[in-house]
Parts: C-alpha cells; sequence; structure tokens
C-alpha cells in the first residue's frame, strides 16, 4: 500500500513442537517471557540509519535486514558486527526494501515495493556479495507489498489489487523465476483495500501450502487464505477496525495450518488503536478480538518457537507478549520497532527506524 511507502513462512514448521524439545543455547539460557524482567530486546549496533521493515532470522546468530536506501545488511555472529551487503543497483536507484526471505546465511531473496518498475526482486546465493534481480513488475497498476517462501523453492508475493482482485507472484525454483498466477480463484477486493508494506508479514505462510493475506483500508479489515499456493482464496473478516486507509491487520502470523494471529490498528502517530489484536484457531476462517489488545498500533507479529501459546508483536511505541495464544497481551517494553521474527533455534530479532536491530536475550 502506497501509504506507508518471516520470514514467517521458513521456520513455521518448528513452531508446533513442544517446549522441551528446544534446542540448547550456546550463549545463555532461553529469554524468559513470563515476567520480572527476564528478557528483553539487545539493540545491536548496525551503523546505519536505513528504516529496517525486511527481517529474516535465520539464527540467533545469524539474521538479515532490508530497508531504506536499497540496505542490506547481514550478520554472523548474533549482532556483533554487520556486513553491508547492499545490492548496487538498489542502493544507486534508492530502492525501497520492504521484505527479505532467507534460506539460510548464503540465500535470500528480496523485494522493492512501489508503483510499476519499483517493484522488483533480487535474489543472492552467495552471501550477498551479488543479487541477481529475478523479476521487474512491468505493468504500472501494479505495487508488490510482500512476499514469504513455503520452503526453498516455492513461494508467492503480493500486489494491491490490479482489476479489483489481489494479484499474486509465484515461483517454484527458489525466486530464480516468477509467473502472475491466474484471478479466477480470488475474491474480488473491497473499495479501497490494500495491504500494507509495513513489516514484510503481510503475506505468510505456514507449511507446505498454506498462506494467508493481510488487508486493510477497505470498510473492513480481511484476511485471504489460500490452502494451495495461492491459487484459490477465501476472505474472512477480521475484528481489526479498518474503514480508513490508515487502518487494518498489518501483519500475520502463523504458528501452524490452523493458529495465527493478526495485529494492525491505525499507523497514524496519535492516532487510537482499539482491538488492535485479533487471533484465530481454524485457519484464519472466524476471527476473534484479543480480550486485552496491544495498547497501541503494531506493525510485526511472530509466534516464539518451541512454545504452544507465546508471541511477541511491535510497533513504533513498544513490545507487546502473549502467553496465551493471542487472548491477552501485556506490553513487555518500551522502544521503536517495525518488524519481528523469530529463528527455529529460539533466536529472535526485531528491526525498524534509524537502523534499530534487536536481539531478543535473558536479562
Amino acid at each position: 500500500m502506497r501509504l506507508l511507502g518471516v520470514g514467517v513462512g521458513l521456520c513455521a514448521a518448528a513452531l508446533v513442537v513442544g517446549l522441551s524439545a528446544a534446542p540448547a543455547q550456546a550463549d545463555g539460557e532461553l529469554p524468559d517471557l513470563k515476567g520480572g524482567g527476564g528478557a528483553g530486546w539487545a539493540l545491536k549496533d548496525t551503523g546505519k540509519d536505513a528504516r529496517f521493515r525486511g527481517l529474516a532470522a535465520v539464527s540467533r546468530s545469524t539474521a538479515w535486514v532490508a530497508g531504506s536506501k536499497g540496505t542490506v545488511l547481514r550478520t554472523l555472529d548474533g549482532g556483533r558486527s554487520w556486513q553491508d551487503v547492499s545490492p548496487p543497483g538498489a542502493v544507486a536507484e534508492g530502492l525501497e526494501l520492504r521484505d527479505i526471505e532467507a534460506f539460510d546465511a548464503r540465500r535470500a531473496v528480496a523485494l522493492s515495493i512501489g508503483e510499476g518498475e519499483a517493484s522488483r526482486v533480487l535474489r543472492t546465493e552467495d552471501g550477498g556479495a551479488t543479487w541477481t534481480e529475478t523479476f521487474r513488475n512491468p505493468d504500472p497498476r501494479a505495487f508488490y507489498d510482500c512476499l514469504t517462501f513455503f520452503d526453498s523453492r516455492h513461494g508467492l508475493a503480493m500486489s494491491d489489487p490490479v482489476d479489483g482482485k489481489f494479484r499474486i507472484l509465484s515461483t517454484d525454483d527458489g525466486g530464480r523465476s516468477w509467473r502472475v498466477l491466474p484471478t479466477e480463484g480470488m475474491p474480488a477486493a473491497l473499495p479501497g483495500e490494500a495491504g500494507f508494506a509495513a513489516s514484510g508479514q503481510c503475506l505468510v505462510s505456514a507449511g507446505p501450502r498454506d498462506a494467508w493475506l493481510a488487508t486493510g483500508g477497505g470498510a473492513t479489515a480481511r484476511v485471504l487464505h489460500s490452502a494451495d499456493r495461492g491459487l484459490t482464496w477465501r476472505a474472512a473478516e477480521a475484528t481489526v477496525p479498518a474503514g480508513d486507509p490508515a487502518r487494518g491487520v498489518f501483519a500475520l502470523a502463523f504458528r501452524d495450518r490452523t493458529k495465527g494471529l493478526a495485529v494492525g490498528g491505525d499507523y497514524r502517530t496519535g492516532q487510537a488503536s482499539p482491538q488492535a489484536a485479533a487471533v484465530s484457531s481454524d485457519g484464519g476462517r472466524t476471527w476473534s478480538g484479543a480480550a486485552t489488545p496491544p495498547p497501541a498500533y503494531r506493525s510485526g507479529a511472530a509466534w516464539y518457537p518451541y512454545s504452544r501459546g507465546t508471541a511477541l508483536a511491535v510497533g513504533p511505541t513498544g513490545t507487546d507478549v502473549t502467553l496465551d495464544g493471542g487472548r491477552t497481551w501485556r506490553t513487555l517494553e518500551a522502544g521503536s520497532f517495525d518488524t519481528v521474527d523469530c529463528a527455529p533455534d529460539t533466536g529472535c530479532w526485531a528491526a525498524g527506524e534509524k537502523g534499530r536491530v534487536a536481539r531478543l536475550e535473558r536479562r
């Protein structure tokens, strides 16, 4: 969506295992999110001032961030140092890189947003030493917002509606090539409806075939679900307030193909965002509002690995945590972040404005 101008799918399978299966940590115990100041964000100096809305948590040691001015950074040592692996062409053109999905420390796919040719997909196989542009949007009416991968080969990207329907790109070779999917299976968009390119989480996936798409800007906020890798979709109303171009669902997170979270609200500074979170237990067919939602607009969400009910939500005014699957939220700490992502080894990262990147650590 033009107003705003995890990688969820890749680690979704790991999020359903029990807490007892959590791997040992090389640098300390698991962060305690149950209260008492047991965990919080530890800022990692990136040396940059870009706004990072794209984030891919590979592990506690490895993460990628993508953002404004065509910037892409990678760390291999838990954030102690960062490599600037920005695509030279993206830097030269000042592209807005709003999403990045990483398969490992060497392979990643990044999405730049914007109208027409500003929407592009870039891919690296050598840790960002070189990048290949694998898609450039030829349609001036399309505006791509987010991408997701089911596995290292199959992925999707979504555009705001064209001719009254959201447009979906598909790849089956790890992002090396893309094709626009037919729209016969896509419900009609509401007037003014679009996605929010706020955190790389308006399109997410879980398992080998299920994907969800978040919307706002229309009369109601909706979540669209596909069980066949983007060929057909079913829309459901979410309880997050909409009815304005600045309001709706900004981010989704699915622990598996049934249990999902939606967060959002009104992104304008100073505007109230009541009912800014919702939960689904049936794969997104129905949504119910959180009994105690986050206190303000939230743009990113992620399930905490190896826990059935713990998740994080972030936004410009703070981070919230739920321990009961999204029914109630409480503030973990203040501080501005746009996006959050957790890796299968419990490495959770957050990123946002002014080069801010942090890792969740035990205090």
